[in-house]
């Protein structure tokens, strides 16, 4: 049987749970960051 850390999933699905929170946590900030271009090309703020 596997060990089993503190939050109850091995290496291996830590692993894993890393991988797609890295992954969308790039996305979102892409997008994050596209809507601020957006809203400073459609009415600059400085």
């Amino acid at each position: 049987m596997a060990e089993k850390s503190t939050t109850g999933l091995t290496e291996a699905e830590s692993k894993e749970f890393h991988g797609i929170f890295m992954a969308s946590m790039t996305l979102w900030f892409g997008l994050v960051v596209l809507a601020h271009i957006l809203s400073w090309l459609y009415r600059p703020w400085l």
